[in-house]
Order: structure tokens, then C-alpha cells, then sequence
């Protein structure tokens, strides 16, 4: 399971930039998580100024 963006999004782009595999994209009301490229490495989490990303559970 890939970390997913929760709607609290403020469409920042932080995460994205941190993303070592690219996996992160803008959508139409958030950026969005490709799970078959997530890697689960963590780094959007820990990049998102609101919180906006939470771990697979």
C-alpha cells in the first residue's frame, strides 16, 4: 500500500519535490500518490507542511 494524500492538501507541491521515485503528481483538488511507484519511503510525509500525508495501513 502506497502513503496517500488526505484532503487537508493545500496543494503546495512540497511533496512532490521530495519524492525520490517521481511518484507524486498534481490532480484536480490535491497532488495524488501513484501506488504502482510509491515506494514507501516516507519523505512526502515528512515533507508536507500541513500533514496531509498519511502511512499505509
Amino acid at each position: 500500500m502506497a502513503y496517500k494524500i488526505e484532503d487537508g492538501c493545500i496543494s503546495c507541491g512540497t511533496c512532490a519535490g521530495t519524492c525520490p521515485v517521481e511518484a507524486i503528481s498534481e490532480g484536480d483538488s490535491k497532488y495524488e500518490i501513484n501506488a504502482d511507484v510509491c515506494v514507501e519511503c516516507g519523505a512526502c510525509a515528512a515533507g508536507c507542511p500541513v500533514g496531509a500525508i498519511v502511512a499505509p495501513e
